[in-house]
């Protein structure tokens, strides 16, 4: 940032050197030719269109004004009125060099002649414009017009005298501007790069500090917000591979258990084996399920599972999961009433749609009462189909029904073992977000819960 800073500085002062001083001369002697010119027009003009006196009250004027000798001559190239001759200059009293300049000038073919020379008591180059006196286009004379073109050497010297003092002050103090500068942008930058550092090695109660200027603050609190992501996401990991890992050993360590007991005790027992299978084949449905669970809410969060939406009655299906349920129903004694509404044809993903009812039926079943009781009801609206799923059970504290849908939460409030996942309602959540379908759950402690999603898409767009 300083070296930056100076070397801005350094640049200006540069340009400020060639404008100011290099091209000062040129400049001038640039603007001291085209005065010069336009004096000689000015006074050509007057010789024409106005009397003699005013003729002469013009070039006494013009030469005044513009810091210029005049001298005009007559037909013979002699001086005319030398009281009117203005400055010093090398045009006065020049007798057969004048006459010579007057030569040139009609040899010329506009009538006008200009050249440089060299006075020689200044030493200043001198800048000779002539040109003809002309009336009715008959000569009467010449005028000489002289006027000094470099007159600025001392002053030159001057400005470099003062610009080289100024230079040197705006130089240090630009440099120490600079310093202050980069301190200020660079201290707070530094010390969320040491912070960032520490979050990169999993120190996720890092302090960002961004004092000092706005964008530094903004980017302190972006970082901040980061922090805490990265937080949850890191608690979210280890929940996963702690539920997982706990998961997973249990059904492993009862499908070993069982084998070997099939091995060393009941391989000769067709009962007994006949048993010890049945609890590995259910095992290893809980694990398949456990796996396909977790690739499909996996698919669902990444993305990389694509909606494929249909046209469906949504009071038949709900009728097909109902009568999928009998068997269940009649073999563990639950009963589940549905209550259809009118047929309803919905637009959306038949197969994602079902899966979250059957989650929800299932949810229903672990955690409704003694009772056994699971309610489902088809609502229609003007604008969709409401769906809800209610069980008897004890029902959720309000504070732990935002964390309802979370991967692997189970709520404390049930009798019976917990059959199950714990990604269902997570795949619903999913699966819902993807139709950008709203949803939710109510819940009295005591009295059960309702889980309910609104269908809102009712015809192919």
């Amino acid at each position: 940032m300083c070296i930056y800073f100076m070397l801005f500085t350094i640049i200006v002062f540069a340009l400020l050197w060639i404008f100011q001083i290099f091209s000062l001369e040129k400049l001038y002697e640039s603007m001291r030719i085209r005065s010069a010119a336009k004096s000689m027009e000015v006074i050509a003009d007057s010789y024409t269109n106005d009397s003699k006196a005013d003729f002469y009250d013009t070039v006494n004027e013009t030469a005044l004004n513009n810091d210029i000798c005049v001298l005009v001559l007559d037909k013979y190239c002699r001086p005319v009125k030398k009281k009117h001759v203005i400055g010093d200059c090398i045009i006065h009293d020049r007798g057969n060099e004048n006459i010579s300049l007057c030569q040139m000038i009609d040899a010329s073919e506009d009538g006008v002649v200009r050249f440089k020379d060299r006075n020689p008591r200044s030493g200043y180059d001198m800048l000779i414009y002539g040109c003809r006196l002309e009336t009715g286009g008959e000569t009467d004379g010449y005028l000489l017009i002289n006027s000094v073109l470099v007159p600025v050497g001392a002053t030159v010297d001057i400005i470099k005298h003062q610009l080289m003092i100024i230079t040197l002050i705006l130089i240090l103090f630009s440099f120490i501007l600079s310093l202050y500068l980069a301190r200020r942008i660079a201290m707070p930058i530094d010390r969320i790069t040491k912070s960032a550092e520490q979050l990169a090695k999993g120190d996720f109660n890092t302090k960002f500090d961004g004092r000092g200027y706005l964008e530094a603050k903004q980017l302190a609190d972006a970082l901040i917000y980061a922090e805490n992501e990265l937080s949850k996401v890191d608690t979210m990991q280890r929940d996963l591979i702690a539920n997982v890992s706990h998961d997973l050993r249990t059904p492993l360590t009862m499908l070993k258990a069982y084998a070997e007991m099939i091995r060393d005790l009941s391989g000769d027992n067709p009962v007994k084996r006949n048993e010890h299978l049945e609890i590995i084949i259910s095992e290893t449905d809980r694990l398949a399920l456990l796996v396909n669970d977790m690739l499909d809410l996996s698919k669902l969060e990444s993305g990389k599972q694509k909606l494929n939406p249909t046209e469906f009655d949504i009071s038949a299906k709900l009728s097909e999961i109902m009568d999928r349920f009998k068997g269940l129903s009649e073999k563990n004694g639950y009963q589940i009433h549905f209550t259809p509404d009118e047929e309803r044809t919905v637009y959306c993903d038949v197969v994602k749609i079902e899966q979250v009812i059957y989650n929800l039926i299932n949810n229903a079943i672990n955690y409704t009462g003694k009772d056994k009781q699971v309610f489902v009801r088809q609502i229609n609206t003007e604008d969709g189909v409401l769906v809800e799923v209610e069980d008897t059970g004890d029902g959720i504290e309000e504070d732990k029904i935002k964390l309802i849908f979370d991967k692997y939460y189970r709520s404390e409030n049930h009798k019976r073992e917990v059959v199950g996942t714990g990604l269902g309602l997570s795949i619903v959540k999913a699966v819902l977000k993807m139709h950008n379908y709203d949803y939710g759950v109510r819940s009295t402690l005591g009295k059960g819960s309702t889980f309910w999603f609104k269908i809102s898409n009712l015809e192919k767009k």
